[in-house]
């Protein structure tokens, strides 16, 4: 199944090996570097099936978190994965939404790879 997935990363590094592992397993990508230019995107009519976000935006704390909540608001059936290298707290996982799946920094090709079919197959 081929799916568009929006990948909101502020390493700009990061965003394009993402993007690029993404695209090779024949997937389309959407790529945003903070909150505003993500729901941006989820506010257009382009279709997103998920969305990949790190918890950690430069300015924003719990970005991440924030942006998942308001992207499912405008799209209910979003699926969610986040991602951060920072430790990952009770407290942390009580701001995720609902069924949101979860992948630690840094992840090999291949975590990122089984997350990804892991979220679409949800």
């Amino acid at each position: 199944m081929m799916a568009m997935i929006l990948i909101v990363e502020d390493d700009v590094f990061i965003l394009e090996m993402a993007a690029m592992m993404v695209q090779d397993w024949g997937h389309h990508t959407l790529s945003a570097s903070d909150v505003d230019d993500a729901l941006s995107l989820l506010r257009s009519p382009q279709q997103i099936d998920a969305l990949f976000t790190d918890i950690y935006l430069n300015t924003a704390v719990f970005g991440g978190c924030e942006l998942a909540h308001q992207a499912v608001k405008l799209r209910p059936n979003l699926r969610v994965l986040y991602t951060t290298g920072n430790a990952v707290t009770d407290k942390l996982r009580a701001l995720f939404v609902e069924g949101a799946h979860f992948l630690r920094k840094p992840y090999t090709h291949h975590q990122l790879q089984d997350s990804i079919e892991g979220l679409l197959a949800a």
